[in-house]
């Protein structure tokens, strides 16, 4: 592809940035559809600035990361619902001058879950976490799916307490919250159908750690560990063991990744294109 004055610029936002697989998986994708699109990193300090340059030089969207998925709330004109219910953004769009705010994390993990074959309707489901990737899905789920039940097991009290109610406005299902501990834990988990850990604990460089103690995981439970560094957490391998269903979070990472581009061209995803380039890049 040639870059041209037509060329349509994305970028991914945050700050450190330099590690972010996004401009590898997102050329990949437009260089396969044969679009005239280009997709590169910025290392942003001050999110308001970043996105009146958006507005200044029609660029076309917007990946945004830690630590601006909340203050660039601040700065767009329209926000998807979803993104509103979550308090966050991680995609903005730039329609003609309007600028859109989305969140695709949430969609991402429904879409890895869907993808797996798990039907959610009128199914329990237990959260581990409440921070930004717990809200995301939290949320996601409430309003687009049919859940009977919603666990939130949280290590931050008044975070879990707020996510709770927050939760139980949005979604017709039974919203428990309480405090991540092995008698709540496993309490949960002997009526749970899908157990979503969002926590950062099995994350590189922590690999050996895991909050789900394997005696308690059994089939036919199913695991989504929303960690994608390392591919296999501990979690996920010791669920194996016990014949659980798993889902990796490397799933969640591609599926969030396909609904921007999507939102970003107006086109469908080559989803296999994308998941070739995480998994080249993810080594573990």
């Amino acid at each position: 592809m040639q870059i041209d004055a037509h060329t349509q610029l994305c970028a991914v936002l945050g700050k450190p940035i330099r590690h972010s697989l996004s401009p590898a998986i997102h050329n990949a994708a437009f260089q396969a559809k044969n679009l005239n699109f280009v997709y590169t990193a910025f290392e942003v300090d001050n999110i308001e600035h970043a996105i009146l340059g958006m507005r200044g030089l029609g660029i076309r969207g917007y990946s945004i990361t830690i630590p601006h998925k909340v203050s660039a709330i601040a700065h767009v004109d329209e926000l998807d619902p979803v993104a509103a219910s979550i308090g966050s953004i991680n995609t903005l769009v730039n329609n003609e001058g309007v600028l859109r705010g989305y969140n695709t994390d949430g969609i991402g993990a429904l879409r890895a879950i869907e993808s797996a074959g798990v039907k959610l309707s009128g199914a329990e489901v237990t959260l581990l976490g409440s921070g930004g990737g717990a809200r995301a899905i939290a949320c996601t789920l409430a309003v687009k799916s049919d859940l009977s039940k919603m666990n939130i097991l949280g290590v931050v009290e008044d975070e879990m307490k707020a996510l709770a109610a927050h939760v139980s406005k949005q979604s017709s299902a039974r919203v428990n919250g309480a405090m991540l501990t092995e008698e709540t834990l496993k309490k949960a988990l002997d009526t749970t159908l899908l157990l979503i850990h969002c926590t950062p604990i099995g994350m590189h460089p922590r690999v050996d750690e895991t909050v789900v103690p394997q005696k308690f995981l059994s089939s036919p439970l199913v695991v989504f560990d929303i960690v994608y560094n390392p591919k296999e957490t501990r979690l996920l391998r010791e669920a194996k063991e016990k014949k659980c269903r798993v889902i990796s979070g490397v799933e969640m990472f591609i599926h969030q990744a396909v609904a921007q581009f999507e939102l970003f061209t107006g086109q469908s995803a080559p989803e296999a294109v994308m998941r070739k380039v995480v998994l080249q890049n993810l080594k573990t």
